[in-house]
């Protein structure tokens, strides 16, 4: 389908679809969720985007604005894209340290948010003048088909990982079966034996199916979660086909999975839609002043902690190694109740050489022509804009999907190192593989396979690129149910 056609079609069919679509509320879910909405909003959808209460307010705060009478699709509105916003309770207050508190923010979206989302949910079917089609939701919630069905809607899945960590949860009934988790005595030899996955090490799987302990609220989302997914019509997957090709059709043995990565909407490299949580500082001017490919960028994104001994000796590690780096380091990376950990005088002893800043515009530094790597937690984001931008990765996995991203970066695609192979890390292990990434040998290895990746994202969304058809098809059977429906009612 051309382009035109698609556009065609998006502006003159008398049978818009309507999509209401609720972000799970931590930054590295949104963002993705904010860019499929415009992707979706750019192919003729009308959207009615939700977040909760507190990602609205942090949002809009990090970026100057007024909460009460602006939104992040605002600029998005204003350039023809039919993105309405809605906020809803997540059941804590807004000022409430959800960081601090994790446990209590993961019981409230388990048994809590659900019943503010059903009450939102049915007024905008009750009021909206159109056909409300679909509920799009983040895999991670555990009502969403539920929800969807109360309310006669399609429940579209929208999973904001690779299809290879999907595929795991999905698969977690093997998993026990053959003692890799949840019982006594864990096997550690290879799994060899999960659809569409040729073999994976367990120390390679996230960190939740590592755990020993499966009773924590956490192991009660994803068990909920995945159970809930299987009553799904559609699954949405943020990667790109032709990285995960043997996953991906596995998984479509199971469940209508569409791989329509990755979701990077046009011009987001300066894109005008707020989704950073904290304010950003400039970069580009100390950029400026650098050579092409000197700089390293540092970041462990939003969510997850670094224990102090770790940051002291990553700190000691770069300060050893002598290359011009930038850090992102918010205020709660070890602890909200520590807000400097840095070593004492290491701020003093980088002035002339690093930049260290509460938060930036991650895409913005990676595209600029003085980074030459990516310190990263490997966050599926981080790494997506890192090979979009053809930076290579050295990684420092912390939790969750982290340790099977890596797995990806540095086994299978090789665009990336390891920080240490060991599991303590020491100065030395980080000063050695800084040099290892930034040096102009090593690092022309990377960049030429990063190039051949870059080549993949860069055709996935060309008329005949896979995400696109990918994207097509869904719309279609979107379509085709719909018909389907209103064929019975009108019987």
């Amino acid at each position: 389908m051309a382009n035109s056609d698609r556009a065609e079609r998006g502006h003159h069919s008398s049978q818009k679809p309507h999509a209401i679509f609720i972000a799970y509320p931590l930054q590295g879910h949104v963002i993705p969720s904010v860019h499929l909405a415009i992707k979706l909003a750019s192919l003729g959808f009308t959207i009615t985007f939700i977040n909760t209460d507190s990602i609205h307010y942090q949002t809009l705060k990090a970026h100057g604005k007024d909460a009460t009478s602006e939104d992040i699709f605002t600029s998005a509105r204003n350039s023809g894209l039919d993105i309405r916003y809605m906020t809803v309770s997540d059941g804590l207050p807004v000022e409430f340290d959800r960081s601090l508190n994790h446990d209590q923010f993961m019981l409230s979206l388990l048994h809590v948010f659900s019943a503010h989302v059903e009450q939102v949910v049915g007024k905008i079917v009750k009021q909206s003048n159109e056909t409300v089609t679909c509920l799009i939701a983040d895999t991670f919630f555990v009502w969403p088909s539920k929800i969807a069905k109360k309310f006669g809607l399609f429940h579209v899945s929208f999973w904001t990982e690779p299809a290879l960590i999907f595929t795991l949860y999905f698969h977690m009934d093997l998993l026990r079966k053959n003692g890799h988790f949840d019982c006594n005595n864990v096997r550690d030899d290879p799994i060899d034996y999960i659809p569409g996955v040729h073999q994976i090490h367990p120390k390679d799987v996230m960190s939740y199916l590592q755990d020993a302990d499966t009773s924590t609220v956490v192991h009660q989302i994803i068990f909920n979660a995945f159970q809930d997914v299987r009553a799904a019509d559609f699954v949405l997957c943020n990667t790109l086909q032709d990285l995960e090709p043997d996953t991906i059709a596995a998984l479509r043995a199971h469940l209508p999975f569409y791989a329509v990565g990755p979701l990077f909407p046009a011009g987001f490299t300066k894109s005008s839609v707020a989704t950073s949580l904290w304010s950003e500082s400039d970069c580009t001017h100390w950029l400026s002043t650098k050579p092409k490919s000197s700089v390293l960028y540092v970041s462990f994104g939003s969510y997850a902690h670094v224990s102090k001994k770790d940051l002291i000796e990553i700190a000691n590690g770069l300060l050893l190694s002598n290359v011009n780096f930038i850090w992102v380091l918010r205020p709660d990376i070890v602890s909200s109740d520590n807000v400097d950990p840095l070593p004492v005088g290491f701020r003093e002893a980088v002035r002339e050489c690093g930049m260290i800043i509460p938060w930036c515009c991650q895409i913005e530094v990676l595209s600029d022509p003085a980074v030459g790597g990516f310190l990263s937690h490997c966050g599926w984001n981080s790494i997506l804009e890192s090979l979009w931008c053809e930076v290579p990765l050295l990684c420092f996995p912390l939790l969750t999907d982290q340790f099977t991203n890596r797995k990806l970066v540095v086994d299978d695609w090789k665009v990336g190192i390891n920080l240490s192979d060991h599991k303590n890390i020491t100065k030395d292990d980080v000063s050695r593989n800084v040099n290892r990434l930034m040096g102009r040998k090593s690092c022309l290895k990377f960049v030429n396979a990063i190039a051949e990746v870059k080549k993949l994202m860069g055709g996935a969304w060309t008329t005949d690129g896979l995400s696109q058809r990918n994207m097509d098809s869904f719309i279609e059977g979107l379509e085709h149910k719909s018909r389907q429906v209103k064929g019975r009612i009108t019987q």
